[in-house]
């Protein structure tokens, strides 16, 4: 299923900090809902994965996609996995924080 329809060029136009932020939006929101309301999370959690996508198909983060695709797949571990790397939901959101601080660092 596709969540985000017609976002992936304009997601191209975004800084690889802007996308990694929005995607630690999502999975912020995945963690969040994920206690709360299951479908909400699970959701997002696509939604996640949606833009994880995205950043991958994005021919200027090449030299990211280890980094990019790593992060995918602790995530999924994390989320719906045995958790394998021991991620917590604390953890998820001070990795992406970094990417939102310089996301918009950028941009001053």
């Amino acid at each position: 299923m596709i969540y985000h329809k017609d976002l992936e060029e304009r997601f191209k136009n975004l800084s690889i900090f802007e996308q990694m932020a929005n995607i630690g939006a999502e999975v912020g929101r995945a963690i969040n809902w994920r206690e709360k309301n299951i479908e909400l999370g699970k959701k997002a959690f696509y939604r996640a994965l949606e833009l994880f996508d995205f950043a991958t198909n994005d021919p200027k983060n090449k030299n990211s996609l280890k980094e990019i695709l790593r992060a995918r797949e602790v995530f999924c571990d994390y989320y719906v996995g045995d958790n394998l790397y021991h991620s917590t939901g604390e953890a998820w959101n001070k990795y992406f924080y970094y990417f939102n601080k310089a996301a918009r660092g950028a941009k001053s």
